[in-house]
């Protein structure tokens, strides 16, 4: 058998068994646990202790009238709605007071969602690519200069090829 201390969640089978409500079964398996786990016997062992002492205990007697004075302490009691809005009593007994706070909180609402609210930031700009656009004219030149200086660049490595003297 796993230790009920050690398994996670399992107290409650030591529990029942120190009230002795398990059965015959479970009780031999947990009589021969008992045996060997010194921490399961301390625990039942305080279980017991705790159901004898609540054996013993007598509660005191409720008086003959206990109904009557408890639904009088209930009647007695402020609801949190009368200590909240009680002070405010007076001032709702004239009817021109409601309707005018009524009316102010209707203006202050109105005035709140009428306000515009900010204006969306602007998007970030981004670098922005010049494109420049080419004539052919422009095109043909570059090509030929492209040409011109490869020709070249074919002179100066048959140049270096020869021998110099």
């Amino acid at each position: 058998m796993n230790c009920p201390l050690e398994t996670r969640g399992t107290t409650e089978l030591l529990v029942a068994y120190s009230s002795r409500g398990v059965d015959a079964a479970e009780t031999v398996s947990l009589e021969k646990h008992l045996a060997d786990c010194p921490a399961c016997r301390e625990f039942v062992s305080s279980q017991r202790a705790v159901w004898q002492a609540l054996d013993l205990w007598e509660a005191a007697p409720v008086s003959a009238d206990f109904d009557r004075r408890l639904h009088q302490r209930i009647a007695q009691q402020v609801s949190w709605w009368e200590r909240a809005f009680g002070p405010l009593r007076p001032l709702l007994a004239y009817r021109g007071i409601p309707i005018a706070a009524a009316a102010t909180l209707l203006v202050a609402a109105g005035v709140l969602l009428d306000r515009p609210s900010t204006p969306p930031a602007p998007p970030p700009r981004t670098a922005a690519v010049q494109v420049d656009t080419l004539q052919p004219e422009q095109v043909v030149k570059a090509l030929d200069e492209m040409d011109a200086l490869s020709q070249f660049n074919h002179s100066l490595k048959a140049d270096d090829s020869e021998p110099r003297m």
